[in-house]
């Protein structure tokens, strides 16, 4: 097979990543797995010995869907399917479930962010990505705030479980990943729709201050309600200088306009 640039394929061809992925997974028999982007079935053929519910495979690639068609005809608990992940509807597959995949570089984020929306829908989600990616995502690197480790940090557990070297992939990336892990935050409820408006508001200019970023009725209504705060302080800040919790508290009052 040769990997195609433009779907972002890297295959995997270190078997012992792939069994190090599957130990991040617990209780198999009883989930339904989503693997996106199987290709050649590197990642496929450890989760089939964790002997799981039902595996699900999205493959968007219409060569290596027949591959995997013809590999596993056999296999009455796989379900294959020849679709785009970021149009494919995940509900509709039953709970328990967890996503196990080494996704393409060129839309994880977005894959990401849409999983977000449903993260209650899952057990887990654990998938490989680029390794700035991976940190980015994670506001206790530098505690720097990023519309991304935002909406991370609101909606779910994450942790970057390890780094893994481009040297085990066919064809080598120029950079490194990282496996990362997460999972829907106990008693936390919002409305991702707004989350998402919000941290469009707040995040869409970096480089600007608070005050010329937000909507002048949004700031007035958000000062009335934060008076613990040095509200003029906030305002003077840039967002990605200014703490998690402050933000969050902005985020709860926003969500009530």
């Amino acid at each position: 097979m040769h990997p195609k640039k433009s779907l972002g394929q890297n295959f995997l061809i270190d078997k012992n990543i792939s069994k190090k992925i599957l130990k991040l997974v617990n209780n198999y028999e009883n989930k339904n797995i989503i693997e996106v982007g199987p290709g050649t079935g590197a990642l496929t053929e450890h989760i089939i010995h964790k002997k799981p519910k039902k595996l699900i495979l999205i493959e968007k690639d219409k060569m290596l869907f027949n591959k995997l068609i013809t590999k596993y005809k056999n296999f009455k608990s796989i379900k294959i399917y020849n679709e785009d992940a970021l149009k494919y509807d995940f509900t509709k597959i039953k709970k328990p479930k967890s996503i196990i995949a080494n996704l393409p570089y060129n839309i994880s984020i977005k894959l990401l962010i849409s999983w977000l929306k449903k993260i209650s829908d899952f057990n887990e989600i654990v998938v490989m990505i680029q390794k700035e990616v991976a940190q980015k995502m994670n506001y206790n690197i530098n505690n720097k705030l990023n519309r991304l480790n935002f909406l991370i940090s609101i909606s779910c557990n994450y942790k970057i479980e390890f780094h893994v070297s481009k040297n085990v992939f066919f064809p080598k990336p120029k950079v490194d990943s990282s496996v990362i892990k997460l999972s829907q935050k106990k008693n936390i409820e919002f409305d991702f729709s707004k989350l998402e408006n919000f941290t469009r508001l707040f995040f869409r200019n970096k480089r600007k201050k608070i005050k010329n970023v937000l909507p002048i009725e949004i700031i007035n209504i958000l000062k009335q309600k934060n008076e613990s705060y040095d509200f003029n302080e906030i305002l003077n800040s840039r967002a990605e200088d200014l703490k998690l919790e402050i933000i969050t508290n902005l985020f709860k009052e926003f969500s009530k306009i």
